[in-house]
């Protein structure tokens, strides 16, 4: 006998697999709850980084903070609370000099947080309080570490921090080794730690007294070189790091990692010979260096210049042709997903494949004997036009709020971008607005890249249907 039933209140109708009729299918208390859709979302890396920057400003402001005495102006405290989560490096007051040892101290937290990054700071520290890791957490984790799979995140993120404490913490043995012989014991294991962080973060603070950045090591490559390995592996992106050490064979790597490592490699001959040629007889600059630091040097400001800005000679005296080129591998920036800005070289690398693919007369784009997702070129070709288009707004706004040269606006426009933290010497300048400005660039061009490729992941779907096609003229 058939059972009868009425329809209730939250019943959802389905078809019987084995007949004819629609039976109910009720939700009751027992069934699973779907995360709320907000809390998975990407805009939460907006309010992370936020409130990152408000507790660091906080912090700043507090008298134990500097060495002045007093209260820290409000906005020379937001400033750099931003510089130092964005890891970019611009400052408006002498960090060895002006920051006593606590407020050091909570810049180089801020550096080191920021760094790592919104969701894999988060996840370690629901980890450390024994928190679950909801299905929108991992979502979300996924995209911003660039994985393939869902399985695996937890690992994969404590992996990540361990390969970043220990390659930060060989820095700091390397450059302790070094120091040692410059200052006391105390403030050597100090500055060992603290530009240990900052390199491999390609933050740009450095708290070296009497040292225009790295100045003071001009020719010391007991220092520059581990300074430059830290910068390079911060630059390349956790993920590429565990595939590269993972397998160690370039043909085993994934697309990415092959992109990533190759384009890598290509900007810093790049960048090298520009600088090289550029400033090869500039006795500002190269011109008084003998030819091997003349070339190492174009080297460390080929990695530096990029993502990190440290530097050993000024870039106020380079000439105008070779801070043009740094301001294009700036706007460029390091790989998603590690602790470099800008348009990220991921994002290159899928435009030159469907660059050249078309020059080829290919349909799609293609790299290393494997087709790039149509979608991701999409994806690759929004961030490069609003990175434009972003930069394009600031230097305008800058140059009406400033009046400053052109070329040091957009240079200054770029670094704040990209969180490079270079400058052509007029960062203190600035006026109150014109810093309120940099420090929105900071901000936005830290997480906008990522929070916009985040978001566009989440709209991906298969089309259900498509458009007639029409041809359109091009060239």
């Amino acid at each position: 006998m058939q059972d009868s039933w009425r329809p209730r209140p939250g019943d959802r109708m389905v078809r019987h697999p084995r007949e004819e009729e629609i039976r109910p299918l009720r939700i009751t208390a027992s069934s699973p709850r779907v995360p709320p859709k907000n809390f998975g979302s990407p805009y939460l890396l907006l309010g992370g980084f936020a409130l990152m920057i408000a507790v660091g400003t906080a912090l700043l402001l507090m008298p134990f903070a500097n060495n002045q005495g007093g209260m820290t102006p409000f906005m020379d405290a937001l400033f750099t609370a931003t510089s130092a989560v964005t890891v970019t490096g611009l400052v408006v007051v002498d960090t060895p000099t002006y920051w006593s040892f606590p407020g050091q101290l909570v810049i180089m937290v801020l550096i080191f947080t920021g760094g790592l990054g919104i969701m894999t700071s988060a996840t370690l520290f629901l980890l450390i309080i024994g928190q679950r890791i909801t299905l929108a957490n991992r979502l979300l984790m996924r995209e911003s570490l660039g994985a393939n799979q869902l399985g695996g995140l937890i690992r994969l993120t404590i992996r990540i921090v361990l390969v970043v404490l220990g390659i930060q913490l060989a820095g700091f043995l390397v450059l302790t080794a070094r120091l040692i012989s410059e200052y006391p014991l105390s403030t050597a294991v100090w500055q060992s730690a603290f530009h240990a962080v900052s390199g491999f973060n390609n933050a740009g603070f450095v708290i070296l007294p009497e040292s225009d950045s790295l100045s003071a090591f001009l020719d010391d490559y007991t220092v520059l070189v581990p300074m430059t390995i830290l910068i390079i592996l911060g630059t390349v992106s956790y993920t590429v790091l565990l595939d590269v050490f993972g397998y160690r064979r370039f043909n085993r790597y994934t697309l990415d990692t092959k992109l990533v490592v190759t384009v890598t490699a290509f900007l810093l001959l790049l960048g090298t010979g520009v600088i090289l040629v550029g400033e090869y007889m500039n006795a500002e600059t190269l011109g008084p260096l003998s030819v091997v630091s003349k070339v190492f040097t174009a080297f460390f400001h080929s990695a530096s210049g990029r993502t990190a800005g440290f530097t050993t000679v000024s870039f106020e005296n380079m000439e105008l042709h070779t801070n043009f080129f740094i301001t294009g591998l700036m706007f460029i920036g390091g790989a998603s997903a590690s602790t470099a800005g800008g348009i990220k070289v991921n994002t290159i690398a899928v435009l030159m494949a469907a660059v050249l693919s078309s020059i080829a007369g290919k349909s799609h784009a293609t790299a290393f004997g494997r087709e790039v997702p149509q979608t991701q070129v999409f994806r690759a070709l929004t961030v490069l036009v609003l990175g434009i288009f972003m930069v394009f707004s600031v230097a305008f706004f800058l140059t009406m709020s400033e009046g400053l040269p052109l070329n040091q606006t957009l240079f200054e426009t770029v670094s704040a971008f990209s969180t490079v933290g270079l400058s052509t010497g007029i960062t203190d300048e600035l006026s109150p607005v014109g810093r309120l400005i940099i420090i929105l660039t900071m901000y936005f061009g830290r997480i906008g890249p990522l929070t916009l490729a985040l978001v566009l992941a989440q709209k991906e779907e298969t089309a259900t249907y498509r458009f007639a096609e029409e041809r359109v003229k091009i060239g």
